[in-house]
């Protein structure tokens, strides 16, 4: 294959796929460069990202306004050109200095106008040229040139020879090793009979991360030494290849049935993140942003970026994705150091314990002993208050009012019947169905870390296989122990020191030593008779005809039928079943008025009785006889 021949091809294949439908210039002036007498300056192009060699052809784009005037102004002329490359790839007006000394002499294959009002050229490289002196910089750049030949080497030189054949067969081994590299080029290669065609050819063929390495072989006047250049630099490009393929293959090879799994879920999610179908990376990027508002201590934050990193290698559709969503759901939805402020001015406390509750003058002083504390020390490690007594004396209900007088959120945790351990602390995460425990879920619906919660009857916390939740109390009732709570299902340590509890109990008897032993214990006794006459006037009459939809004036009752109630209806030591009666008169009351039928608004005794039947109980003690002698 001789120059002309692989000229020829190479021109051939450049001006294919279908470029005759845009608009061409006039180009059929196709003389040899030998018969045309070379100037002495020539308007200088840059390239950007090329290297033009000589004998090699490549297709330029051209798109800056002096670059297309030069491109038209050379077409129309003597199609002859410099391609000098710019240092600087990113600068857009390259002035003189900032070009390479050295380019090639080109000629102008075909000009091609494209549809957005750039250039497409195609160019076929001949000599090697330096630039001597820039002539002029406008309409475009213009330099004095000097044309330089390479240095011939005798073709029986044996060493050159060697060299040639190793250049040719570094070749075809970067052809194939290169995956994306077409096979046909081999072909070329190996029919390449010009020694100066085939090295420029290389040259501006090879894949090089600096472009400085190809100015390099363009500078090089002996064609050995570009040779031997070009040889280091295709040695360099095949170890490049060999490392990539290793590591490829080593890839391959260790993919194993779950990685493939991996990777086609990853396709899968892409292609459901395409189609809109999945929304997990706007999940993880939510947990993302809520955890960066989170002031929580440093130990959760390292744990919650792990299960996080863990969830987003997880695919959306696997059974431990839900799971781990929730864990890192739960886990920001924690108030770990979101407190309330409290109210700690002592007479606003004791007027909404007053306004809620008539007696219980103790626990009321306990109270407001404890925020006295709070106020002058500014913290404290929260009591344990445990209020015993019998039922409906109002141990739940003062609970209530103490978190209002404070300021506190509330929360409410009933331990009756109580057996499993796991309800206090919470089930390990490798259970189905794993949740927290309910000292947990409560203080998260509480959304503060320091709210007051009531554990209601403690004293029957029942006790079985499933473990014993009065022994799980320990750690959750110890002022000592409790600033590190750990549950099962956080697997974090969780503080609980700045949580009031409350505990309610009937029979302290029954109640764990050690966790009695704990507790500051309040009692609670039953009330007399004038005290249940004063709270049903003033807290459970009230309460009873706004729940019933009735004003005050369509419901009166006279201290001596409060009295008669609680004597004849209700013999307890709490108020419950006063409240009870009291409502099913303000229901019978509500249904008259609805039927528009006639009643008294002061009800007598003898429509009390009408409404609430016989007497369920009778005096205990009768009057004693006055005659002397005579017993009872």
């Amino acid at each position: 294959m001789t120059m002309k021949d692989i000229d020829d091809f190479f021109t051939q294949t450049a001006l294919t796929e279908e470029i005759d439908i845009l608009p061409v210039l006039n180009l059929e002036d196709r003389s040899d460069i030998n018969d045309v007498e070379l100037p002495t300056d020539l308007p200088i192009l840059t390239l950007r990202n090329a290297i033009l060699f000589p004998h090699t052809l490549i297709p330029i784009t051209v798109g800056r306004d002096k670059s297309i005037k030069l491109i038209r102004d050379a077409a129309e002329g003597t199609k002859l050109l410099g391609a000098v490359t710019q240092i600087d790839q990113n600068i857009d007006d390259p002035k003189p200095d900032q070009l390479c000394k050295f380019g090639c002499l080109a000629r102008i294959l075909k000009v091609i106008e494209m549809p957005d009002g750039g250039i497409t050229a195609i160019l076929h490289g001949y000599n090697r040229i330096e630039l001597v002196e820039m002539v002029t910089e406008h309409p475009y750049l213009r330099a004095k040139v000097r044309y330089l030949k390479d240095v011939d080497v005798k073709s029986t030189d044996p060493n050159f020879s060697a060299m040639i054949g190793a250049i040719k067969d570094a070749a075809l081994q970067i052809i194939k090793l290169s995956p994306h590299m077409p096979q046909e080029a081999s072909f070329a290669i190996k029919n390449i009979d010009s020694i100066e065609f085939l090295i420029n050819f290389i040259a501006s063929n090879i894949d090089v991360e600096n472009a400085t390495d190809k100015l390099v072989l363009l500078e090089e006047s002996s064609l050995k030494k570009r040779g031997v250049k070009l040889l280091e630099l295709l040695n360099n490009q095949i170890e490049f290849l060999k490392i990539k393929d290793d590591i490829r293959q080593k890839v391959r090879k260790d993919i194993d049935q779950q990685q493939r799994e991996y990777y086609l879920n990853n396709q899968l999610k892409t292609i459901q993140d395409e189609l809109g179908m999945n929304s997990s990376d706007k999940e993880v990027g939510v947990l993302r942003k809520r955890a960066a508002e989170k002031a929580w201590p440093q130990e959760v934050a390292t744990a919650f970026e792990k299960e996080l990193q863990k969830l987003e290698r997880s695919h959306p559709h696997s059974p431990d994705w839900g799971i781990q969503l929730n864990y890192l759901q739960y886990l920001v939805d924690l108030p770990w150091n979101e407190t309330t402020k409290d109210k700690l001015n002592l007479r606003h406390v004791k007027k909404i314990l007053n306004e809620d509750h008539y007696g219980l003058e103790q626990i009321k002083e306990r109270i407001l002993e404890y925020i006295a504390v709070i106020k002058l020390k500014g913290n404290m490690k929260s009591p344990i208050l445990c209020l015993y007594g019998p039922p409906g004396v109002g141990k739940t209900s003062l609970g209530r009012s103490v978190a209002r007088a404070m300021g506190r959120s509330f929360g409410r945790i009933s331990l009756g019947g109580l057996h499993d351990e796991a309800e206090i602390r919470g089930h390990r995460r490798t259970y189905i169905g794993a949740m927290p425990g309910r000292i947990i879920q409560t203080i998260k619906k509480c959304k503060s870390s320091n709210p007051l919660i009531i554990l209601d009857e403690i004293d029957k916390v029942g006790t079985d296989h499933h473990g014993d939740p009065a022994s799980a109390l320990l750690e959750v009732l110890d002022p000592e122990q409790n600033v590190s709570f750990h549950d099962n299902y956080l697997d974090l340590d969780y503080d609980l020191s700045k949580v009031l509890f409350i505990t309610t109990a009937n029979n302290i008897s029954t109640i764990h030593s050690a966790l009695r032993d704990r507790m500051e214990l309040i009692p609670l006794s039953g009330y007399l008779a004038e005290e249940k006459q004063r709270i049903a006037k003033d807290y459970l009459l009230p309460k009873q005809l706004e729940a019933h939809g009735l004003k005050t004036d369509q419901l009166i009752l006279s201290e001596e039928n409060i009295r008669l109630i609680i004597d004849d209806y209700t013999r307890e030591s709490g108020v419950r079943l006063l409240d009870k009666q009291l409502a099913k008169i303000s229901r019978t009351i509500a249904k008259k008025i609805a039927s528009k039928e006639k009643y008294r608004v002061e009800p007598t005794s003898e429509d009390i009785r009408k409404i609430l039947g016989l007497p369920l109980h009778h005096p205990d003690m009768v009057d004693s006889n006055p005659i002397p002698g005579v017993a009872t």
